[in-house]
């Protein structure tokens, strides 16, 4: 496991890559971070998806190379500007997608991507851009459409691991992420208990609604890892 910088447009990135042991050729799994930044959280689900199911996983970095949150104030002030220029969001993901890739022993053409809250919307844009991943999973994932792809057209497969007491991404919204991706091939899983962050040891403010549910935590990785097979053969 290590860090690996990459650049975009001139910006200095710094990514995280574990390789399964003693293999080669592997598809990645692109991971995209939460609000905060690139962190442990990213980093535990790296060393689960190599060492556990045997593929190289590689955590993108969209803010920049030492841009990290850690209060609520700083970690908005980090993703709003994003969440607000989708075509600068997707460059940025494209240009992790393409480190993750050029990686030793890593089958560029075998990819798929995760993501966490923020990382959730970020794959998501990755399949409404087309971004050559066979398949993305969002875990309690940020649902908002995209303003520069208003119609897209996915050909990723898709599952959504989704808290239905989150509160950041409502029954309406389901609902309305259904109709947008109508035609693909996407599942939806809905952990009845679960809140937003369902997947982050540690996250326990219920007035916010971020909670771990170690439950739904390990249920929804049964579900990417059969999802991951069947995405890459």
């Amino acid at each position: 496991m290590s860090a690996v910088e990459y650049t975009v447009d001139g910006q200095t990135y710094e990514g995280w890559l574990v390789m399964p042991d003693g293999k080669s050729n592997v598809p990645v799994v692109v991971i995209a971070h939460a609000w905060a930044g690139l962190g442990e959280n990213e980093k535990q689900k790296a060393a689960i998806i190599a060492k556990e199911f045997g593929y190289a996983a590689f955590a993108v970095d969209v803010y920049g190379k030492g841009k990290r949150g850690t209060t609520v104030e700083e970690n908005q002030a980090l993703m709003n500007p994003l969440v607000g220029d989708r075509a600068e969001l997707q460059k940025r993901l494209a240009g992790g997608l393409m480190a993750a890739k050029a990686q030793p022993g890593v089958d560029g053409s075998k990819a798929a991507a995760i993501g966490f809250c923020f990382g959730g919307l970020c794959v998501l844009d990755m399949a409404r851009a087309n971004q050559d991943v066979l398949g993305v999973a969002s875990f309690h994932g940020l649902f908002r459409p995209a303003e520069n792809i208003p119609q897209p057209k996915i050909t990723a497969k898709v599952l959504i691991e989704h808290g239905w007491l989150d509160p950041m991404a409502q029954p309406q919204d389901v609902l309305a992420i259904a109709k947008e991706f109508e035609g693909a091939d996407w599942q939806l899983h809905a952990h009845g208990r679960a809140y937003h962050s369902f997947t982050t040891q540690g996250a326990n403010n219920k007035e916010m609604g971020t909670v771990y549910d170690a439950d739904a935590d390990r249920r929804s990785f049964a579900y990417l890892k059969t999802f991951l097979t069947e995405v890459f053969g």
